[in-house]
């Protein structure tokens, strides 16, 4: 019998060593996290002579880097430009072989090297400096070539790395991805960036579905608006819906104005009374008076969002002066992928 607490020896290797995998997963969290503390108590004016010399930069951020740090550096411009800052990605390597004329003189440079002696970013420095570009660098060493040569040093140095050998790049990179982040934060708040901004920059994204499409996008307009007179009947109405196949019918007077709305529920009520004639009733004696509406330039998140609170399926759509202008209902939402 096993001792409790203990890992029966009969087990296979596999499981028994699941709970040495925890605790190995485990101390690379401490000790990225150490990491991390220890580059956030750093934050200095030096990060803020960054900021602000990004903002005044006429052109792009141009981050590069070798290796694993220019796995760093390619994430850290993809989370500039997403977030108001106009970057973008080049190789070092492939930059001494013609890349570099991606680099005009309004540009500024940040150039990501944990030890700050990558060969194929120094050799860059000369064009670079002759060309007038700011350099931003982002380094564990502040005494390294590439920390002295920069305008502004960003020291990204960690006590120690998570690899037990002391040789992959885990807590030093994960520091260098939270700096770029940091600075990719402070940057759009400085520029006052908005969800819809963000919206703008990822417009195939569920965000920018959410914040940028708006009712006059998804509604049906014109004769596909399921609409009929103050002196339709009953029947006239259920042969509206059946056309337009919206589940709904406005009821509007001479001008377009909404009067009222029929709907499938209201439908299953008034047959409910046997009394009912469908060609003799009036639709203004059974319609929905003062109806659930929307405006075209609403998102059509809200339409989404008011349907789900009301529990209707299907909203019609007024302008200013209450004239039926489109209808939409869940299917269109669905189909938009709004919902």
């Amino acid at each position: 019998m096993a001792i409790p607490g203990t890992i029966p020896a009969d087990l296979p290797a596999q499981t028994r060593a699941e709970p040495a995998f925890a605790a190995s997963g485990r101390r690379v969290f401490a000790v990225e996290v150490r990491g991390l503390e220890a580059v956030a108590a750093r934050l200095d004016g030096a990060f803020s002579d960054a900021c602000a010399r990004i903002l005044a930069a006429r052109g792009r951020v141009v981050c590069t880097g070798m290796g694993k740090s220019g796995h760093v550096a390619r994430k850290i411009a993809a989370t500039l430009a997403s977030t108001g800052t106009p970057a973008f990605y080049m190789h070092p390597g492939e930059a001494g072989h013609g890349d570099l004329g991606m680099v005009t003189d309004a540009d500024i440079v940040l150039a990501v090297s944990y030890s700050g002696e990558s060969d194929e970013i120094l050799m860059l420095l000369p064009v670079l400096k002759r060309q007038g570009n700011g350099l931003l660098a982002m380094t564990g060493r502040p005494g390294s070539t590439l920390a002295r040569e920069a305008d502004v040093h960003l020291d990204t140095s960690v006590p120690a790395e998570a690899c037990p050998l002391h040789l992959a790049p885990t807590a030093s990179t994960t520091a260098a991805m939270a700096m770029g982040d940091a600075l990719a934060v402070a940057l759009l708040e400085a520029r006052g960036f908005t969800a819809d901004d963000f919206a703008r920059s990822h417009p195939a994204g569920a965000l920018g579905r959410r914040l940028l499409l708006h009712i006059g996008d998804v509604m049906h307009t014109g004769d596909d608006v399921p609409r009929v007179r103050g002196d339709a009947s009953l029947g006239e109405a259920l042969l509206e819906m059946s056309r337009k196949r919206l589940g709904v019918t406005a009821v509007v007077d001479d001008a377009g104005r909404l009067l009222g709305l029929f709907t499938d529920g209201d439908l299953r009520r008034t047959l409910g009374d046997r009394s009912i004639d469908v060609h003799a009733t009036p639709i203004v004696g059974v319609m929905t008076r003062d109806p659930v509406t929307i405006g075209s330039d609403a998102l059509a998140v809200e339409a989404a969002r008011l349907m789900e609170t009301r529990k209707i399926n299907a909203l019609l759509v007024l302008d200013a002066d209450r004239h039926v202008v489109g209808a939409l209902n869940v299917h269109d939402l669905l189909r938009a992928r709004v919902v």
